[in-house]
């Protein structure tokens, strides 16, 4: 395995502190001011800051060795707190709602406790991921994050479920070789490209002889292409590839003992995580999306990374939306 030159907690900060300081910015422009906003920016602050900051060097293990398991717990706290400081700031607490982010966050590290002595990849680890996973695709989360008219309800969800992800695989049960780091690589810009080239050179004459894309260069969609590369690559790719790949075909792969029979299912369950998407059932997406990951999961195999399978993930949903139409 070829070495990482992983990014250190001060430029992973610094990275933060931009991501933040844009979005605020952003929001500003767009008119959003006062307690509601505040406490939203703050919110997103803390989300962002943990995904950010523990993608750096040392960070997950400084808070391992200080506070073993209990840093989990801790994160899980937090994650909950954030939570309500947001429907406190923006005038939308509800205890049904408080009530569903505490037993998310709760049942999550609760199951993640239970099996912190066993290897990776028992039963709690897939209910766990599984129910991760629901929580992003089926949770109602315009109802959860209704403020601002709940054009952030998507964000804030994955946010909040990539920490309790965090919480309960990396501090909790430990698990090895998740890849969870932003960083480069020797060789890594040869698999990030090939990646990205091999696959669209299947997927486009297949979408395309499938009916499910057409070339419709977007060209006066694209001043927004620094804004929505940002967006796909931390809030889309990111945690998908932290999900699908860091933890689901690495933990399949340890518990099956085969690397291969890790690969392929988890990139055919990936492909199955897309069938409701545009239509149920939506067969030609799921092929597609499945062949994507097997593209995906080559590339974390080859870097040991999820920032590098996510950069290819990245540059096929960036191509789709600018050059493609869905059918």
């Amino acid at each position: 395995m070829h070495a990482t030159r992983q990014l250190g907690p001060f430029p992973t900060l610094g990275l933060w502190a931009t991501l933040c300081f844009g979005g605020g910015l952003y929001a500003s422009w767009q008119g959003y001011g006062g307690r509601a906003f505040a406490a939203t920016l703050t919110v997103f602050s803390v989300y962002s800051g943990v995904m950010l900051l523990f993608a750096a060097r040392g960070v997950p293990e400084f808070l391992s060795a200080r506070l073993g398991a209990g840093a989990g717990y801790l994160l899980g706290a937090t994650v909950l707190l954030a939570y309500l400081i947001y429907a406190v700031g923006t005038n939308t607490f509800a205890f049904p709602c408080a009530g569903v982010i505490a037993a998310s966050v709760s049942i999550s590290l609760a199951l993640a406790a239970s099996a912190e002595r066993k290897p990776p990849g028992a039963w709690q680890d897939y209910l766990t991921l599984a129910g991760i996973w629901v929580t992003v695709k089926f949770s109602p989360s315009h109802w959860l994050w209704p403020y601002p008219d709940a054009r952030l309800a998507y964000v804030f969800t994955v946010l909040l479920c990539l920490n309790v992800a965090l919480a309960a695989f990396v501090l909790i049960r430990k698990i090895p070789g998740i890849g969870y780091n932003i960083g480069w690589g020797s060789r890594w810009s040869f698999f990030v490209l090939a990646s990205f080239l091999v696959f669209g050179a299947i997927a486009i004459p297949l979408g395309t002889g499938m009916h499910f894309i057409h070339f419709a260069p977007q060209w006066h969609t694209w001043l927004s292409l620094p804004f929505l590369s940002v967006a796909i690559l931390f809030f889309t790719a990111w945690p998908e590839e932290f999900l699908f790949r860091g933890l689901l075909q690495n933990m399949l792969s340890r518990s099956s003992k085969s690397d291969l029979a890790g690969w392929w299912t988890a990139s055919v369950l990936f492909g199955f995580s897309h069938i409701t998407n545009l239509g149920f059932p939506n067969w030609r997406y799921v092929i597609l999306a499945s062949i994507a990951g097997l593209f995906y999961g080559w590339t974390w195999r080859r870097t040991n990374s999820i920032f590098a399978s996510a950069l290819v993930h990245a540059g096929v949903d960036l191509t789709w939306h600018f050059f493609f139409l869905t059918v």
